[in-house]
């Protein structure tokens, strides 16, 4: 099983007059592949994955797939749900297509006991053959998955091998790889990235990629190749675009940042997530004339 791991980007989903806007997602991905990016998760929940249709989740796989194939750009999908059996057919659907790899966050709402995320996630990765990251959001799911039953999981599962950890936590990186040096664990947090990958982390799946995917790749590279310096210098350098970028719900920030740099043609939503507000706007475009957007 090849491990995917590097700087990875947490896609956004472009709309146009409120469907999909499949050649702007074409485009968005191309640039990724062009700016150094190892991987590319696609309808992950930094893509509005909560309110797009099936059919539109799986064309936004399909997309990906196509875009990257012949590159040195992996694919790992989005595949989650509060549904264990809708995760799964999306999983299927993904390796069906040609993924290089699953991304599945916790349920969301219904809260499982840690039975229950285990249960579920091995159910999802057992469906599949292509290599799985669990993926651990606490704060927007409602529900954490703890640091024994992601090692548990780990543990019985051969496709599970690694975790997006987005509770914000270092110890949380330090106390899984304390119990498996051999357990991936991938930043999901972009302001705290330098640390984690210091501390034992084997990638990032970031947001701020969508905008800088040159800049968070090069970090990612840096730390890979031992210039610290570099790294911490960019993490440092990033610190107020990545706050500002999480002022409000994301993926509403970062839409916003990369239709003021000229990136997207609309600035659209589903509902329930609205457009910014106008404060929000000016700290975006207040932040944005201090960084290069390579288009």
């Amino acid at each position: 099983m090849e491990i995917i791991t590097g700087a990875m980007t947490a896609l956004i989903t472009p709309f146009k007059n409120g469907a999909v806007d499949t050649a702007k997602y074409a485009q968005l991905i191309q640039r990724q592949i062009d700016q150094g990016i190892d991987c590319v998760v696609p309808v992950g929940t930094t893509g509005e994955s909560a309110t797009l249709s099936h059919e539109e989740h799986r064309e936004c796989i399909e997309i990906a797939v196509d875009v990257c194939k012949g590159t040195h750009v992996k694919v790992i999908a989005g595949a989650g749900s509060n549904a264990t059996s809708e995760a799964i057919s999306i999983a299927k659907h993904a390796q069906a297509v040609g993924a290089d790899g699953i991304l599945s966050v916790t349920p969301y709402y219904n809260k499982p006991m840690q039975e229950g995320l285990y249960q579920h996630y091995k159910a999802i990765a057992n469906s599949v053959d292509i290599p799985f990251v669990l993926y651990n959001v606490p704060g927007r799911t409602g529900v954490d998955l703890n640091a024994d039953t992601a090692i548990r999981l780990f543990d019985d599962v051969p496709n599970i091998y690694g975790i997006k950890e987005a509770t914000g936590s270092l110890e949380r990186t330090i106390e899984i790889h304390s119990k498996r040096s051999d357990f991936h664990v991938i930043s999901g947090d972009d302001a705290i990235d330098y640390p984690m990958l210091v501390n034992g982390a084997s990638g990032i799946i970031s947001v701020t990629a969508n905008l800088l995917p040159d800049l968070k790749s090069e970090l990612v590279h840096c730390v890979q190749n031992g210039d610290f310096k570099r790294a911490r210098e960019i993490n440092e350098f990033l610190y107020p675009l990545n706050k500002v970028l999480f002022c409000e719900s994301n993926p509403i920030p970062i839409k916003a940042a990369m239709y003021l740099a000229g990136l997207l043609d609309t600035l659209e939503y589903r509902l329930p997530l609205t457009a910014p507000s106008a404060e929000t706007m000016k700290k975006l475009e207040k932040e944005l004339i201090k960084y290069k957007v390579i288009k």
